[in-house]
């Protein structure tokens, strides 16, 4: 059975490559040096042979202190991963025969989700014999469109899915 595979930088002994160039702990190049005498040098200073750059023509090893390594690595990912931004879908739903005081609403809501960087899925339902006048859905969704023309731009044209016609916004 093979052994556990460990994440993170090969150190000390698990460094398997004969020669490999060494930068010390000040961060000057020491040149290229046998991996035993190296590992030599580091225990003298209370420090591993880490390496840092595997795939270098030798491997570019430093003298430092893994756990501390680890742990300096460890919260650098942790920060990336916080300041990622997400990108969330929004949902406005309206109705063909929407009111203007009411459309005004569902706008600012657009334009707000727009702002914070969020895709909007604008939703018209259908209800009855509204099916039949497909053409007015169409024109509300031609409105939305023209005036989100500035800030966002159409991912998804309108298109009629059931009783419901969808249309996709995101930020420009």
């Amino acid at each position: 059975m093979a052994p556990p595979v460990k994440s993170g930088p090969r150190f000390d002994n698990l460094i398997q490559v004969p020669k490999v160039r060494v930068i010390d702990d000040e961060g000057e190049n020491l040149g290229v040096m046998f991996t035993r005498e190296a590992m030599e040098q580091a225990n003298e200073k209370g420090l591993n042979l880490v390496e840092v750059s595997p795939n270098a023509d030798p491997p570019v090893c430093k003298y430092l202190d893994v756990g501390k390594y680890r742990f300096e690595a460890q919260k650098k990912a942790n920060a990336a991963r916080k300041s990622q931004k997400t990108q969330d879908i929004k949902e406005v739903k309206m109705r063909p025969n929407i009111d203007t005081h009411d459309y005004d609403v569902k706008m600012r809501n657009v334009n707000k989700f727009i702002d914070n960087g969020d895709k909007v899925k604008v939703t018209l339902r259908f209800r009855g014999r509204e099916m039949a006048h497909q053409h007015l859905g169409m024109d509300l969704l031609k409105r939305v469109q023209d005036d989100m023309a500035e800030t966002a731009k159409i991912e998804a044209f309108p298109r009629l899915e059931g009783r419901q016609m969808l249309m996709v916004l995101s930020p420009k």
